[in-house]
């Protein structure tokens, strides 16, 4: 792959995900997708980290303003908080494949 390693690439199901496009870019680069329950459960690691910065934002009609915002909420994110979020990710994924896809 031309991007430099061996990974396996998560996605959720966004409708975007699944397009042409983006399929025949995985195969050229010879990325693995990992295959994704329709049901969805929130295991991705970075979706559960940024749970703050996502409530933390108020609606904002100023560009400015809303980048300031979203970037103090970013930098309250713990590295720690992370670390333990991506390490939980393989129990996660295990009592999902346990319920056949379905919310744990």
């Amino acid at each position: 792959s031309g991007l430099g390693r061996r990974f396996t690439f998560q996605q959720d199901n966004d409708p975007k995900h699944p397009a042409k496009i983006t399929k025949e870019w995985h195969h050229n680069n010879s990325v693995t997708v990992l295959e994704w329950t329709s049901l969805n459960p929130d295991l991705n690691p970075i979706e559960t980290s940024l749970e703050r910065p996502k409530n933390g934002c108020p609606t904002f009609t100023i560009q400015p303003e809303l980048e300031r915002i979203c970037k103090e909420e970013w930098q309250r994110i713990l590295q720690s908080r992370c670390k333990k979020r991506v390490a939980s990710f393989p129990k996660g994924l295990m009592a999902v494949l346990d319920q056949k896809g379905a919310y744990t």
